[in-house]
């Protein structure tokens, strides 16, 4: 409204005062809800950001756990492969003509009148 159309003058009675009083309350009281709701959103997004960031954290240190895992487990079934090959040879070793066998191969131990010739690895080269 402008000044002109503004014709109607503002009485000074208890009613009016105490209306003033009621609309000044209600505006007050308007301000506080918005500050109040203000505050929980910021503490709600503030609790949902925190909760977000520990959860992402958490699936990418179960991830480094499973990958992890994984590679644990390949290393023990080398190593139950090893343990196996071991036992073998271990079951092999107490067999005395295998030892004798090995010996005579790699340490060129003969038997008795027995001739060891040792042959060149490479092959000619013509």
């Amino acid at each position: 409204m402008t000044a002109k159309e503004k014709t109607v003058t503002r009485l000074s009675s208890d009613y009016m005062q105490q209306y003033d009083a009621h609309k000044g309350r209600q505006k007050r009281k308007k301000q506080r809800l918005i500050r109040r709701l203000v505050l929980f959103s910021i503490v709600a997004i503030i609790a949902i950001g925190s909760m977000a960031t520990f959860h992402v954290k958490q699936r990418v240190l179960q991830a480094e756990k499973q990958e992890q895992y994984e590679q644990m487990q390949e290393k023990m079934a080398k190593l139950e492969s090893k343990e196996a090959n071991l036992n073998e040879e271990i079951q092999l070793l107490q067999n005395e003509e295998y030892v004798l066998e090995i010996a005579r191969t790699n340490y060129f131990f003969s038997k008795e009148g027995e001739l060891i010739f040792k042959l060149p690895d490479e092959e000619p080269s013509y």
